[in-house]
């Protein structure tokens, strides 16, 4: 069932008022398990998958549960793909760029550098071709997805020391989230680390890192970063609206009844939405706690940002000739934007630049 459908003719709301639940009760229980890419600690990313399976349990009068388990508890925090595709357990909650190294499309399902913003990317999947094309290529690996959350545009993390030019990021050991941002920051000479978030606080700490990202202010507080690379550096430009999603078996999914499959839908709809508005309400508060804690909060200068962008654009010209999933995708991905970005410049932009200008 499509979720536009869904949302369209009954929305959540109505999925109950409809009387599915009673229809449910009559059917045979189900128990799933979902593997988390993501340390428990985290209550906005990985409690996104907790608030899904709470919705499916009430949704179904309890006869329909999910399991969650966090990163590394099942399995590799980067190995829940390959959990979902040989069936291991029937769903993961993890960020698609994290399995750049199977196919780089799988980044332009998450984010890329320089694209789209939270709302943006909302308006490609369920609007423009995005999870359609998207669902497509994951099929290729016996998976469907659906939106799992967003973080909204990241920071750009935190680093021992001061990066003011490009020379500076020469040689930098750096923690990133996907292979795609790491292949754009080693054609500046930035050294890319791949390290679970769990694991990144005690890398910096070790000196084994000399910079690391994660999200944003509430997450990058809980784990600690402040304490051992004082600068903190924005925007993220490779994560201006990074989808977080859910992955199911195909098979487990069509085995589901109709009621089953509607209620599903619905779940990710709530924990997607719930997820950055928590991230949207507590970065501010967190943001102002860091600064008060000598936090030394510091724009990427303008020579790294056009470094940057003219190094993605050459890797997306790489990944065009080496990946047909990646060119398809990416030419609908971009198309889209250029008509997101014309249209925010306009009403949202000079909304947004006048409120940031004035003192309320």
């Amino acid at each position: 069932m499509d979720r536009r459908s869904l949302i369209k003719h009954s929305g959540i709301a109505g999925v109950l008022a409809a009387g599915m639940a009673p229809a449910v009760h009559a059917q045979a229980a189900v128990r799933w398990r979902l593997a988390s890419s993501f340390p428990k600690p985290l209550d906005t990313i990985y409690g996104a998958a907790e608030v899904f399976a709470n919705a499916v349990k009430a949704m179904s009068g309890g006869k329909f549960e999910i399991s969650v388990h966090a990163g590394g508890e099942l399995m590799p925090p980067f190995g829940v793909v390959d959990g979902v595709q040989q069936g291991s357990v029937e769903m993961c909650h993890t960020v698609p760029y994290y399995f750049y190294g199977k196919n780089p499309a799988f980044a332009i399902g998450a984010a890329i550098p320089f694209g789209m913003n939270a709302r943006q990317m909302n308006a490609w999947m369920m609007h423009g071709n995005g999870r359609k094309l998207m669902n497509e290529f994951y099929g290729n690996y016996g998976m469907l997805s659906y939106a799992g959350g967003n973080t909204g545009t990241q920071m750009g993390g935190w680093f021992r020391k001061e990066v003011k030019t490009v020379a500076d990021l020469k040689g930098l050991k750096m923690r990133l989230g996907g292979g795609l941002v790491g292949e754009v920051m080693a054609k500046m000479g930035v050294v890319p680390q791949s390290i679970p978030g769990g694991e990144i606080y005690q890398a910096l700490e070790k000196g084994t890192i000399d910079a690391a990202e994660w999200v944003g202010p509430y997450d990058d507080q809980k784990l600690g970063f402040a304490k051992v690379a004082p600068h903190y550096y924005y925007p993220g430009w490779w994560e201006g609206g990074p989808e977080v999603d859910f992955f199911i078996n195909r098979k487990a999914f069509d085995a589901l009844s109709p009621e089953n499959k509607a209620i599903v839908e619905a779940a990710t709809t709530v924990a997607a939405v719930d997820m950055l508005a928590k991230y949207d309400a507590r970065n501010p508060e967190a943001l102002k706690q860091l600064i008060g804690a000598k936090v030394k909060l510091l724009p990427f200068s303008k020579e790294i940002l056009d470094a940057s962008f003219k190094a993605a654009q050459q890797v997306y010209e790489e990944n065009d000739a080496k990946s047909p999933e990646w060119k398809k995708i990416f030419a609908d991905f971009r198309a889209f934007q250029r008509n997101q970005v014309a249209w925010f410049r306009v009403a949202e932009g000079r909304f947004d630049s006048y409120m940031q200008s004035i003192k309320l």
